[in-house]
């Protein structure tokens, strides 16, 4: 083990593949956040999956009987995009490719998603993807506009399998169009791991990513932070051989993680 998880500040807990699969909790989950909370160490999901917006998560961990959880806990790759929007003075007038959760979220924090002269192109993993919206995203894609992506995940990990994720919408439009996006804002982006720890006042150096994906959730320790590989979801353990992206500890799930995190107090 190359991380002491006692001298964790901030734990980043990737949900999809790593908190739960689905509508069922994966090992450990509700345990772990239990020994965050008497340690005194704080937590927050942080999701790349921009197809659901803060509250969906909300109610979603409240259904699935997660206790106390707060807006305060939650950060998705849709929030840290609006605070790149402000942060870049990009004005309110977007195209949004997104689900209607995503474009409310976008409308409640003053945006027009769907702007007859937008200033901007946001896409968003958008699971109500028509071939209409594809049109609309190339064209603005190809007329010039700053072009934002939420995250770069290729699958998003479902119970059975895995459906395709804005990955593989970013490379359509490329194909299409010539252009990647300007900036990608989620995981392994540093800029979503430097929002988070702004957010709980720790260093980069204080907080541990713990994921189910090596290009996402393993690279984004290349900005200064620790990682932790669970195997319940995306990545197995012989996906290590030949990455550059090594995480500092591996464990099955939440639950053995929870169990090396004790013995190692």
């Amino acid at each position: 083990m190359t991380v002491s998880l006692g001298d964790i500040r901030l734990f980043l807990l990737d949900m999809d593949g790593t908190f739960y699969l689905g509508d069922t909790l994966l090992p450990g989950a509700l345990e772990f956040l239990e020994q965050c909370r008497e340690k005194g160490t704080a937590f927050s999901f942080l999701t790349n999956n921009s197809s659901r917006g803060k509250a969906d998560y909300l109610h979603k961990l409240q259904r699935m009987g997660v206790p106390n959880i707060t807006e305060r806990e939650v950060f998705t790759s849709g929030d840290a995009t609006l605070m790149y929007l402000r942060e870049q003075n990009i004005g309110k007038e977007l195209l949004l490719i997104g689900t209607p959760s995503l474009e409310e979220q976008f409308t409640r924090s003053g945006y027009h998603t769907a702007s007859p002269h937008p200033e901007a192109v946001v896409l968003g993993f958008d699971t109500t993807l028509t071939y209409q919206k594809l049109t609309d995203l190339c064209n603005a894609v190809r007329s010039g506009l700053p072009y934002i992506a939420t995250h770069p995940d290729l699958n998003c990990p479902v119970a059975g399998g895995y459906i395709p994720d804005i990955g593989a919408t970013i490379a359509y439009v490329e194909a299409a169009t010539g252009r990647r996006p300007d900036a990608v804002i989620g995981k392994p982006n540093r800029y979503i791991a430097q929002a988070a720890a702004q957010k709980f006042g720790c260093r980069l150096d204080e907080v541990c990513m713990v994921g189910d994906r090596l290009y996402t959730d393993i690279a984004l320790g290349a900005c200064g932070c620790k990682t932790v590989l669970v195997l319940c979801g995306e990545s197995q353990r012989e996906d290590l051989k030949g990455t550059s992206h090594q995480p500092d500890l591996v464990s099955r799930d939440l639950a053995e993680l929870l169990e090396i995190w004790k013995k190692n107090e």
